[in-house]
């Protein structure tokens, strides 16, 4: 198995998309996109996200010691794109609000989670952060930006609204879940 195995077979799981944000100690944001955020525990209440230990923004993000995951809309993609590049001033003409623990809250997001770093594990050539969650909005409704197989999407449907049958299918398998 190698690496590129590994990254053709796991590009099969559909995940939704998010930019992590902070506030670093010279007052400047910091903001990366991710793919890897997940809920983890409902009491505490904690999140995750897993940055690459190559990342240039990562550091900053774990200095300020807090920080938000913007959750992406499907008319997300250009603003992702720009958060997913190294370098370069990614808030330039980015239009965004202090949240309550000085992050970053991207305008138009589908919802924010704000967090304080709850601690960092090794996860490899990755950190796996847990965030504890502080305080969280639902901002606009609409469909997720997703990311499958490489490449950016949303689901099929009218924007904004599931199909009867992928809500009653949601709902289904929400009740029979042990997660």
């Amino acid at each position: 198995m190698t690496s590129v195995d590994l990254k053709s077979v796991l590009s099969s799981f559909c995940t939704g998309v998010a930019v992590v944000t902070a506030c670093g100690g010279d007052g400047r944001p910091a903001g990366m996109a991710v793919q890897s955020f997940s809920s983890v525990s409902l009491d505490p209440p904690l999140v995750c996200f897993c940055p690459a230990r190559t990342s240039a923004t990562w550091p900053r993000i774990e200095a300020a010691g807090a920080f938000a995951v913007n959750i992406l809309a499907a008319d997300q993609e250009e603003l992702c794109r720009r958060f997913a590049v190294t370098g370069g001033d990614k808030f330039a003409g980015v239009a965004w609000r202090a949240g309550g623990n000085g992050a970053p809250v991207l305008d138009g997001v589908l919802a924010s989670v704000e967090c304080d770093l709850e601690g960092v594990l090794d996860g490899g050539d990755h950190a796996i952060v847990l965030g504890r969650v502080t305080t969280l909005a639902a901002h606009r409704g609409g469909p997720p930006l997703l990311y499958f197989r490489r490449s950016y999407g949303s689901l099929p449907g009218s924007p904004g609204a599931a199909s009867p049958s992928m809500s009653s299918s949601i709902f289904a398998a929400r009740s029979r879940s042990e997660a």
